[in-house]
């Protein structure tokens, strides 16, 4: 009778504090997800994944030896590379360069916006992270989900959960992180800037010609990068060659969507209470928000910089937009431009810092990759 009890009531018997504490934190990235819509395409499944993976015996990711479909998924979408692979072909199907090309100059903002990355890298070091390790939180900067994933798995796996999750929540926090940050590094007169745009068309040969060469660059400057601005290109080359609209469409929909699904709930299952609740993910989360604060304070100030030497200025808001959070970050600039004056805007301009922020993300991801193996010794 004892034997039968605890067997119908195993379950209960072996949820501990940490289990309960992971059920309420993915109950709250859930609410986020769906009274505060907050990224709910991310956040709902991270949320949900969470609970699933520290239920009883965690039979989701194994049973009685076999696999679990969890374990199933993370084997053949992240612990290979696969879904972030993927991600960035739907990105670059979303992503239309033509307010880039008008705006060049905003290309050098995608670039300093990454300067949180390479802080966060220093001030992780000084906690006493492994180099690798560090490398991994500061791209958590990026707001850039994939590439966080793509570097994570290579560098920090017994960190992943802490880091991944920290870059796609923070990256759905962009339109509460930013404004005060912004706010602080601006005066009022600075976020009045208004900003000439130019409705010009663009030849279709330049926006064919700009992946390829593009990808062409990154690969012979930056080999590592090739498989993130690879697909990415590959991407925004099916939107672009005009031949391929379903192949483009699907991409952006039906691939994004069910990618983002399955990578979400996938996340959401490597944050098991025993390897997720401890200090280090503590010191991973605050440092991947110093990240975010310093990529956008970073490109803020490097548009001040700028406008030291223009006699048409730059709003530095504009600066902010720096980072890959595409096109999240571009509209809360926008938004913020109109709360300081209804009859401004900047939406192109800080369009073309996002889509720059998104290519800065991926250049600077490979440049961790190949610097790193060769400063440490370990593999890339």
């Amino acid at each position: 009778m004892k034997d039968l009890f605890l067997g119908l009531f195993s379950g209960f018997v072996s949820i501990g504090w940490k289990e309960i504490v992971m059920y309420l934190i993915g109950l709250v990235l859930i609410y986020l997800a769906i009274k505060k819509e907050y990224e709910p395409m991310l956040l709902l499944p991270i949320g949900f994944g969470c609970i699933l993976i520290n239920l009883p015996f965690a039979v989701a990711w194994e049973l009685e030896g076999d696999p679990g479909f969890l374990q199933v998924l993370y084997n053949s979408g992240i612990k290979n590379e696969l879904f972030p692979i993927l991600i960035f072909i739907g990105v670059g199907a979303m992503i239309d360069f033509t307010p880039l090309f008008k705006n060049p100059v905003m290309m050098f903002f995608g670039a300093a916006a990454q300067f949180g990355i390479f802080a966060t890298m220093l001030a992780a070091i000084a906690l006493k992270f492994d180099l690798p390790v560090a490398a991994a939180i500061g791209i958590i900067g990026a707001a850039d989900g994939p590439t966080a994933i793509y570097v994570g798995n290579k560098f920090a796996q017994e960190h992943f959960a802490a880091i991944s999750v920290a870059a796609y929540s923070y990256m759905s926090l962009v339109p509460i992180i930013q404004p005060p940050v912004i706010r602080l590094c601006t005066t009022r007169k600075e976020r009045l800037i208004r900003m000439d745009y130019h409705e010009e068309p663009v030849p279709r040969i330049t926006k064919i010609i700009f992946p390829i060469a593009i990808t062409l660059i990154a690969g012979i400057l930056v080999p590592n990068s090739v498989p993130l601005v690879g697909s990415l290109m590959f991407g925004n080359l099916i939107r672009e060659c005009g031949v391929l609209e379903r192949l483009s469409q699907a991409a952006q929909n039906e691939l994004a969507n069910l990618v983002t699904l399955v990578l979400g709930i996938t996340i959401g299952a490597t944050m098991k209470a025993n390897q997720f609740l401890t200090i280090d993910t503590i010191l991973i989360l605050a440092l991947g928000l110093v990240a975010f604060v310093f990529d956008t304070a970073g490109g803020v100030f490097f548009a001040k910089f700028v406008n030291l030497f223009l006699k048409k200025k730059i709003n530095p808001m504009v600066g902010g937009a720096g980072i890959s959070a595409f096109p999240m970050s571009a509209r809360v600039i926008q938004k913020m431009a109109q709360k300081e004056d209804p009859t401004n805007f900047v939406l192109m301009q800080a369009v073309s810092a996002n889509v720059s922020g998104q290519l800065g993300s991926i250049v600077a991801g490979g440049v961790i990759l190949t610097l790193i193996p060769l400063l440490t010794g370990i593999g890339g």
